[in-house]
């Protein structure tokens, strides 16, 4: 079992850039496919990307492809999104997950472990 919590979220202009973090509990961390999702007010949650357990192999929305980046750092059991040229359509509550699934999969439903969230708010 894995316990994620991110940070990193506030209020940013249209056009900046924010660093989100999540960190993992457990010694397993390297076991696991991480994903970043979000969740706009009235609409459903949403792949934003994904990286696989070595971080060899990366996936992305085509909403944030070019200006969201993520990364691990499976020695300190930490995934990053680093999210620039942002956009008042990526406000969000955005969520770090944690997939045992075989294959890297941007289905949430593969998704085991969820952080609580953390909000992004770009104002324009």
């Amino acid at each position: 079992q894995v316990q994620l919590a991110e940070s990193g979220g506030g209020l940013v202009q249209s056009g900046g850039s924010l660093r989100l973090s999540c960190a993992a509990s457990g010694r397993t961390f390297s076991s696991y496919t991480m994903g970043w999702f979000r969740q706009a007010p009235g609409k459903e949650r949403e792949f934003v990307a994904l990286i696989s357990r070595s971080g060899g192999s990366r996936e992305y929305a085509d909403s944030v492809k070019g200006r969201f980046t993520i990364s691990r750092d499976n020695a300190k059991n930490a995934v990053f999104l680093q999210m620039d040229s942002l956009k008042s359509a990526d406000t969000a509550a955005y969520y770090c997950a944690a997939s045992t699934w075989p294959l890297p999969s941007s289905s949430s439903a593969t998704y085991n472990y969820w952080g609580q969230g953390t909000q992004v708010t770009v104002s324009s």
